[in-house]
């Protein structure tokens, strides 16, 4: 079971620890990276732990479709089938069933969804969604909602809101054995069902709190919004999550906002296609200027790439569409990440964070180079 306790405060920030019986403990603010399809692209679980990660996301739609929940059962769980033994969240599918199902139904039961890899038919409900979770055996859990999409009328958000609060009561019935429960928070981008929402999700006790419906093609001032809003709405002395946040400015906003686990594709991703993070700003490696620049990425990077490769050499790797390019460059970005969420807790340990979030937001904003 998880053990949560708060260390330090600086004005909304906190930093705590999240820990895990048997998997060791996550300092928080968190980041976790996203493994998909059972892993972190790009990335093996020892080079995973070097870059800085403590906790993994993993996709319990993906791993429900391909291999199987049965498989995963069978080889003993995720952390077994997947080769990392550190702490593992799995969300419960319903973001993945709105944005890549082309063709679902909704009903008070659940969701009948066509999978996007051959067409069959499925369906998942709360009960469903916490009994693929029990088989995938994540140490963390997500209760079943439905993610309001952006735009929606209030009529739907309203519809959605009972949805997900139905959900989530059916879906803490379930015995899931030693895992945690976590809630979800929706409601779109109206503030009194987000309200409403937070005070019905956190009458039910769950083990964490998340506020999920949020980068969902809504602008950034409304996210930030719901961010604000909904951040000290949730329990104290319980985690808070912030479901698919991922830009850094975001992070710090979300920080400020009370919220301790965040997750995102965004530095696997921009890693692919050439996006590369440093202090100084965003580096688009496949720009000519760096053709014959044999300085590092980054020089305050401690990651492996910055410390034994040249820009010169990566922009090199990425145009040649080398397998070596999507590797140097995902290790990198994620320990940009993984460093900065561990700068952000040493800044608000010092009582320093509002100075660290200027200062560092001013030094990394700018063009895309």
């Amino acid at each position: 079971m998880l053990k949560f306790s708060i260390t330090g405060r600086d004005g909304g920030a906190r930093t705590g620890r999240l820990e895990f019986s048997g998997r060791g403990v996550v300092d928080t603010p968190a980041f976790m990276p996203v493994g998909t399809q059972g892993t972190v692209k790009a990335m093996s679980p020892l080079e995973l732990r070097q870059s800085g990660a403590g906790i993994m996301l993993c996709n319990t739609y993906h791993m429900y479709l391909r291999p199987g929940s049965d498989v995963v059962k069978e080889a003993g769980g995720l952390h077994a089938f997947t080769g990392w033994d550190g702490p593992i969240l799995t969300d419960s599918g319903g973001f993945q069933i709105f944005s890549l199902s082309a063709l679902r139904k909704i009903e008070p039961a659940g969701v009948h969804f066509k999978s996007y890899l051959d067409g069959s038919m499925h369906f998942i409900g709360p009960v469903r969604a916490m009994e693929i979770q029990r088989d995938l055996g994540a140490d963390i859990v997500m209760t079943f909602d439905e993610c309001t999409p952006y735009p929606c009328t209030r009529e739907y958000a309203e519809k959605s809101l009972a949805l997900t609060t139905d959900w989530a009561r059916q879906c803490r019935q379930v015995d899931i054995g030693g895992q945690s429960l976590f809630g979800i928070v929706q409601g779109g981008g109206f503030m009194d069902l987000r309200t409403r929402s937070a005070r019905e999700i956190t009458s039910i006790d769950f083990d964490g709190y998340a506020v999920g419906g949020v980068s969902v093609g809504e602008p950034k001032e409304m996210m930030y919004e719901v961010i604000n809003h909904t951040g000290p709405l949730l329990p104290y002395e319980k985690p808070r999550y912030l479901m698919g946040i991922g830009f850094p400015e975001d992070i710090f906003t979300a920080v400020a906002a009370g919220f301790d686990m965040f997750d995102c594709v965004i530095p696997t991703r921009t890693a692919r296609h050439g996006t590369l993070l440093t202090s100084r700003g965003r580096v688009a490696i496949r720009n000519s200027e760096f053709r014959r620049d044999f300085t590092p990425l980054d020089p305050d990077c401690a990651c492996y790439a910055c410390q034994n490769f040249t820009r010169a050499y990566l922009s090199h790797l990425f145009r040649c569409r080398e397998i070596l390019s999507v590797r140097l460059n995902t290790i990198h970005n994620l320990h940009f990440y993984f460093d900065l969420m561990r700068k952000i807790r040493e800044a608000i340990s010092a009582g320093r964070f509002d100075q660290f979030r200027h200062r560092w937001l001013a030094d990394y904003a700018g063009p895309l180079r």
